[in-house]
């Protein structure tokens, strides 16, 4: 039980909450909360500075860039199916903090190597890919964290607070990045990334509730565990359809990301104070998708909400790549805005379906296999969009994204998620 008042026999094992407050009742989910504001806004930070010192401080090409992106995300494609079986044989609070600490630690690096001239793109390689590997644990254990934490009857209220908690640091997190980063440079920016995932680490550590030990690990076989989480996996009626839909999605996001900033910085000439307000309104999207989530999944129910959310925002990403500076820039960012609002909404309806349809003793391999395909994409991604933005330029690039993200909702239509009016009861295994 999550720690906020000693409960009594009677109501042992129940989470007990105010309706007003919810979860916020509980002291362990505000000390989680607080967490993951801090690690977010570490890496929103993380994800506008990393960029901007290759392209600003290192002169950097589109390739370039596209390689750098695609290191940040290679971890999923390296380790992202066995990272599975190894969270479900450790306590998770465990692997945040430390994967939290390392990570601290490698963003120092840039700022370091900035102070003593010897930062280079081969030293941002290697950061990216380190990070992203540590990424990678974290946030397997994260996402197979929750369902302890809040209990699967909360599910859907904790994963929108989550997501709320996520979203409106991309709000705020581009619009302090940037001017932190036109005042102390990005490569000093950094520092403040590193102190967030510190903090991150704090806030896990100080959770009361025990965790129980996982199964022991003595008779088990990796292989055998990670082929028993992909079959768990594509062989469920509603998990492999949105299995694909991230997929797609993911491939065609990152495509789409791996220009963005080219695209503001060069063709739209914005300084780094203005592309964080840009971020900041698009992540705005995102915010207010999390506020009504919870409304709009109880009204038609995860299933439709998964594809049906992708549909009807996605296609606006089209703007930006026509957009001129003025009122059509932001005509185009009020676009990214409702991608973003859609997009959370399809993840926490999936994500509550993926935790509801899952037995605890998998719940890391199901996260595993699904951030395998969702960010084990990534890499391939971030490359084509750095080639194809210097074949085709930066504009067709989003272009192409843009009509890939909405092509997405297709698998998640032709399933049974599309009458999936409730959250299905957990599977036996």
């Amino acid at each position: 039980m999550l720690k906020a008042d000693r409960p009594s026999p009677q109501t042992r094992g129940r989470v007990s909450r105010s309706p007003r407050l919810g979860l916020f009742r509980e002291a362990d989910f505000r000390r989680f909360f607080g967490a993951t504001l801090a690690g977010q806004l570490a890496d929103r930070f993380v994800f506008l500075a990393l960029p901007l010192v290759a392209i600003v401080w290192l002169d950097a090409d589109e390739f370039e860039v596209g390689v750098l992106t695609a290191m940040t995300t290679a971890g999923s494609l390296l380790i992202g199916l066995p990272a599975g079986a190894w969270v479900d044989r450790w306590r998770k609070r465990p692997i945040m903090v430390s994967t939290d600490v390392v990570r601290a630690v490698l963003l120092l690096l840039v700022p370091l190597a900035w102070w003593a001239d010897a930062l280079t793109m081969w030293l941002l390689f290697a950061v990216a890919l380190a990070h992203g590997l540590m990424t990678v644990l974290f946030e397997v254990g994260y996402t197979s964290y929750v369902p302890a934490l809040v209990g699967r009857e909360h599910l859907v209220e904790g994963n929108a607070k989550i997501a709320a908690a996520r979203s409106a640091v991309s709000i705020s997190g581009p619009g302090v990045a940037g001017p932190l980063v036109a005042w102390l440079g990005a490569p000093l920016t950094l520092v403040a990334s590193s102190v967030g995932m510190l903090l991150s680490a704090l806030g896990v550590l100080r959770i009361r509730k025990p965790e129980p030990q996982p199964q022991s690990a003595a008779t088990r076989h990796l292989a055998r565990e990670v082929t028993e989480g992909l079959r768990f996996v594509l062989g469920h009626r509603l998990l492999r359809p949105i299995l694909f839909t991230d997929g797609i999605f993911s491939l065609s996001l990152v495509t789409y990301q791996t220009m963005l900033l080219v695209f503001l910085s060069r063709h739209l000439g914005l300084s780094s104070l203005g592309i964080g307000l840009v971020l900041s309104v698009m992540a705005s999207g995102g915010f207010t998708g999390a506020l009504l989530a919870r409304r709009m999944i109880t009204r038609i129910g995860p299933g439709p909400a998964v594809w049906s959310a992708t549909l009807c925002t996605a296609p606006a990403a089209a703007l930006l790549p026509i957009a001129r500076p003025g009122w059509p820039l932001w005509l185009a960012v009020a676009g990214l805005a409702l991608v973003s609002a859609g997009g959370v909404v399809r993840l926490i309806a999936q994500v509550g379906i993926q935790q509801a349809t899952t037995p605890d003793r998998l719940l890391g391999r199901m996260s595993a296999t699904v951030r395998f395909v969702q960010w084990g994409s990534m890499p391939i991604a971030g490359l084509l969009g750095g080639l194809l933005g210097g074949l085709l330029g930066a504009p067709t690039v989003l272009f192409i994204g843009a009509a890939g993200m909405t092509a997405a909702f297709l698998p998640a239509l032709l399933s049974p998620l599309r009458t999936t009016r409730e959250l299905p009861a957990t599977a036996t295994a």
